[in-house]
């Protein structure tokens, strides 16, 4: 049988974001820190880890091997002879490639690559997470982590830390991630991980909005009426440029904001159709506002409006309303029922808040409080 070959590359930041690029070989085989190829031409790369690349029939398997060029090109040829030897039918005892790896080096250089290729929210709930791991668990190295660790954490979070239920699958979700990064699997069961009940997701009532918008100025109704008929999160309306807006077409584009550091959830572009009456409401205001600023909601020096939930409380406040049941999020969730209750498909709901999957959305298909509703259950226990 051909040997297997076992390929050292670098994951670096490039034009085109982060990618796996190969190293750059000296004339005596030794690698050559930092450097890499990228479209045939040396580049000098000192961000990124080091990875290991194979195959394992037709799946493509990457390990990271740390920061250290010549530590990861002596990783390289063990696992090319470990399997090598199995391809030729010797029986070893494959080297845990973590032996020597702490657990602190492991996390430092796993964030260090997060930041690199993650927003700030993905890297600060990723070192949450991993703080908390190496809080509750005492081993010093990689390999020593077994199943009674991971188990230790869920207790850790949910008896010291008095985190939530969901808080506890978040948290130990991302402490697998990472552990996957660094080759290591099957640790645990399906079982072993923590549960949660999935909440409904809470919507606004017709009648409370009607006593929002009431004390609302014009402004401020214009604010949370884009939300409500938009379906849009909270850094995508922030970021929202008139660029974004047709009036003429009467659509609003979600996309990446290089000059804000802004990009949309999953990286993915998406328009969203708004009503007639929001389209009236933002060209009155678009003729109010300043001509030199490009984003819809500027503060002073058209900087993103940061303040929205904030409004958002006091407004509830001003109109005798519990300001603890007004959030953000649940203008989406109320878009997103209201669309699914007047017949919209779930395909077409899902590509309007930008889901990557059909499940996110299907968690929206609540039952009908419609009065025709409520008529047929009447009917039927007349």
């Amino acid at each position: 049988m051909p040997n297997r070959e076992v390929n050292l590359t670098k994951r670096v930041q490039t034009p085109l974001g982060m990618r796996y690029c190969r190293v750059v070989m000296s004339a005596n085989g030794r690698v050559k820190p930092d450097l890499i190829l990228l479209n045939g031409k040396e580049e000098r790369h000192p961000e990124g880890a080091y990875y290991l690349e194979w195959r394992e029939g037709s799946k493509r398997i990457r390990l990271s091997v740390g920061k250290d060029a010549q530590d990861a090109a002596t990783r390289r040829l063990r696992k090319e002879a470990e399997l090598n030897a199995v391809n030729n039918g010797v029986a070893v005892v494959p080297e845990n490639d973590n032996v020597h790896r702490s657990l602190a080096t492991a996390v430092a250089e796993f964030l260090d690559e997060t930041k690199l290729t993650k927003k700030p929210k993905t890297l600060a709930a990723y070192t949450t997470a991993l703080n908390y791991f190496t809080e509750s668990c005492p081993k010093l190295y990689l390999h020593d982590i077994e199943r009674r660790d991971l188990l230790k954490l869920s207790a850790f979070l949910r008896d010291e830390k008095e985190q939530s239920p969901r808080s506890v699958y978040n948290k130990f979700e991302n402490v697998m991630t990472f552990l996957k990064a660094q080759g290591i699997r099957g640790l645990v069961s399906k079982n072993d991980w923590p549960r949660f009940v999935e909440e409904e997701p809470e919507i606004y009532e017709k009648m409370e909005l009607k006593k929002l918008f009431k004390v609302c100025s014009n402004e401020e109704r214009l604010w949370f009426e884009f939300f409500l008929m938009t379906g849009m999160r909270e850094q995508e309306v922030m970021h929202s440029s008139w660029e974004d807006v047709n009036l003429f077409r009467g659509t609003v584009t979600v996309r990446y904001k290089p000059e804000y550091g802004f990009s949309p959830k999953n990286y993915k572009e998406r328009e969203i159709p708004i009503p007639a009456k929001l389209v009236k409401s933002l060209k009155t205001w678009k003729t109010m506002s300043d001509k030199a600023c490009g984003l819809v909601f500027p503060t002073g020096g058209c900087k993103p409006k940061l303040d929205f939930l904030d409004c958002l409380k006091a407004t509830a406040e001003r109109a005798k309303l519990d300001k603890e049941n007004f959030w953000l999020h649940k203008f989406r969730s109320t878009f997103a029922t209201w669309s699914l209750w007047a017949g919209v498909d779930l395909r077409t709901v899902q590509q309007w808040l930008g889901h990557s999957d059909m499940e996110s959305t299907m968690r929206y298909l609540k039952p009908s409080r419609s009065q025709q509703v409520r008529e047929k259950v009447n009917e039927i226990f007349a």
